[in-house]
């Protein structure tokens, strides 16, 4: 990929944005806003064209065997399109093992009590993953269980769970498989004749780099068949979007014109970039120059390489007394990055993303402005106490 190209494209210097170095809303380039700028009928011929290529250009990204899936937009933020995914796809009398190893884990866990689905929770902390062979007990212990929810990438410590093992996991004891993405797709493969899964959702404002405003389901038309008259919700039943844009091409409820407009814009690039592999090795790239960066700072990162994602990485806050996070924070977003702060329950961190309109040169900047921030700070060292390199310590091999 042509990096000169992608940086002359970055809004941040041009519109003194700051960059966003968050898992979502990112930032985006400048064609991406500037299709915002047209009103577009919801009802429209050229808006139903609009809508009908989206859905075609997801499904592109499954590779062989995408003829098998659907791809359903809905309306709203990641989650509605999670809960929807939920309480469409898991009958009412259904039973669902949620792999959780952090916030959204526990969040898909939450939701089903919500949705009154009955399951049980495999929590593995902060950041453990949850592996193929404990997927495999539990399902053998539980007859009554009838579908796995596993995060793909966990934003809350930015690990990358091992879906493929769960996959086979969750098959060879003959359950179903849905896939929280919402972090991941269109950066990191999720073909379906690698990994078996019923169903996956993500969202508009992530690795496609569009902007927020609604999520999609990608599904089994078999499931999708399977699915009527198990909502709860009449705003998110998957297989009632589902049908009425087979039949009409519309969706149900006022759409985000303006939202789709320029998700096509991202996918178009998505699609110049090299697809979901050119766009997953950009990422790679950031994470890879940011880390190191970071690491000759002295900072340390919560994961193991083995577990690090491309998405957004996790630092353990130094143990210099004069570090604080909310000073690190600000001086940062006045250099022009907006990082995020940890979710982490037993130490302090920090989060920095890889995703968005960033290539490695931007990440390069971010690290000077780390070492420049902490020198403005007097942080001599950014070492993490040892409590918290004990708690690195505990990860898996």
């Amino acid at each position: 990929m042509n990096m000169t190209s992608l940086d002359n494209t970055l809004p941040a210097p041009r519109l003194g944005e700051p960059y966003l170095l968050t898992p979502g809303p990112l930032t985006t380039s400048y064609a991406v806003k500037e299709a915002m700028l047209r009103d577009w009928g919801s009802w429209d011929d050229d808006f139903r064209a609009m809508t009908a290529e989206l859905r075609t250009r997801l499904l592109a990204m499954l590779g062989k065997g995408g003829d098998d899936f659907d791809c359903v937009p809905m309306q709203g933020s990641g989650t509605f399109s999670v809960e929807a995914m939920l309480c469409s796809f898991v009958p009412r009398d259904g039973k669902v093992l949620v792999l959780a190893n952090g916030a959204y884990g526990q969040r898909t866990a939450q939701t089903l009590a919500y949705l009154g689905r009955d399951h049980v929770v495999l929590d593995k902390g902060d950041y453990l993953p949850p592996r193929g062979v404990e997927v495999a007990q539990i399902l053998a212990d539980d007859p009554e269980i009838t579908h796995v929810v596993a995060i793909h990438c966990e934003t809350s410590s930015g690990i990358l769970n091992p879906v493929e093992e769960i996959s086979e996991a969750t098959y060879a004891a003959g359950r179903k498989l849905l896939v929280d993405s919402m972090s991941a797709f269109g950066a990191l493969p999720l073909e379906v004749a690698q990994v078996r899964y019923e169903a996956l959702v993500s969202s508009a404002n992530k690795c496609i780099e569009g902007v927020p405003g609604f999520g999609f389901i990608i599904a089994r038309k078999s499931e999708l068949e399977l699915a009527k008259g198990n909502s709860n919700s009449m705003s998110l039943d998957v297989h009632a979007q589902w049908a009425t844009m087979n039949k009409t091409g519309q969706w149900r409820f006022t759409p985000p014109t303006h939202v789709v407009a320029a998700f096509l814009v991202a996918l178009r690039a998505h699609e110049a970039e090299g697809g979901v592999a050119g766009r997953g090795a950009r990422y790679t790239r950031n994470r890879d120059v940011m880390v190191a960066g970071m690491r000759e700072l002295g900072f340390e990162t919560l994961l193991k390489d083995r577990w690090l994602s491309p998405i957004i990485v996790t630092f353990f806050c130094p143990a210099d007394p004069k570090f604080v996070f909310a000073d690190f924070y600000a001086l940062m977003k006045a250099k022009g990055f907006i990082i995020y702060p940890g979710k982490l329950t037993v130490v302090d961190s920090f989060r920095v993303g890889c995703i968005g309109q960033m290539d490695e040169h931007v990440m390069r900047r971010v690290t000077a402005a780390a070492k420049e921030t902490l020198e403005e700070m007097g942080v001599k060292s950014a070492t993490p106490p040892s409590r918290a390199l004990e708690e690195r310590a505990k990860l898996a091999a």
